[in-house]
């Protein structure tokens, strides 16, 4: 479901001369359907470099990127975000959304996207910040003015809204409480019982041995950098 073959990765910073750094180099993955895979390696290793370059944020220096049909290292904007509606979730660590746009419709969004009827978007919606444990008095006003872990937990429910046949998980139970961290480990286990395959940054290590099923060290992809 999601492969990639040889890929490699360097940043030019033009604010200090055009400097350049080799952030990654000859990176093998393949994530099966059903397959939950860990990325792990030290800060700066090139975790959330290769989430972004399956999910299309950051563009590859060599190699390639496949996501179902999608070869995400030569579509076009179009196709990256026809693949986004339809086939690859991404819960990052950040909300962002249209500001004043209430909550049950921010959760609502990707199944709305690909034509669901509102009720029924709005049903599916509704039951994920429940069990979420996101007071029902909060579902009519924006996320934007909600804390830091309750924000996290709408961010979540927008991205198991639809069953989407790939996901990518930044960090899902960072910061959460005992209660919603099983809600979300449950999640993760129903998407991967449904057939998702799933790409994830686990710093939580019980988590990461309950819902994974192996881990690649993305420092085996960092350049050698000369002494």
């Amino acid at each position: 479901m999601i492969e990639i073959e040889n890929l490699s990765k360097a940043f030019t910073l033009h604010n200090q001369g055009g400097a350049t750094i080799r952030v990654m180099e000859g990176a093998n993955l393949s994530v099966q359907k059903g397959e939950c895979v860990a990325l792990v390696g030290a800060s700066g290793a090139g975790k959330s470099t290769l989430m972004r370059m399956i999910y299309g944020n950051y563009l590859a220096e060599h190699g390639s990127i496949r996501v179902g049909r999608t070869v995400v290292t030569d579509a076009s904007p179009r196709d990256i975000l026809t693949m986004r509606r339809d086939v690859l979730g991404y819960v990052s660590q950040f909300l962002r959304v249209v500001p004043r746009v209430p909550t049950l419709d921010v959760v609502a969004e990707p199944l709305l996207a690909v034509g669901t009827p509102r009720d029924l978007a709005r049903d599916r919606a509704a039951e994920l910040l429940e069990r979420l444990n996101i007071p029902q008095t909060l579902w009519g006003l924006s996320p934007t003015t909600f804390s830091g872990g309750e924000q996290q937990r709408v961010n979540i429910a927008r991205g198991f809204t639809h069953d989407y046949p790939a996901l990518l998980l930044d960090e899902p139970t960072a910061s959460l409480d005992a209660t919603n961290r099983a809600v979300v480990l449950d999640l993760i286990g129903a998407a991967k019982a449904r057939g998702a395959a799933i790409v994830g940054i686990f710093h939580d290590e019980a988590a990461r041995d309950q819902v994974c099923d192996r881990e690649i060290d993305v420092t085996a992809f960092t350049p050698v950098r000369a002494a």
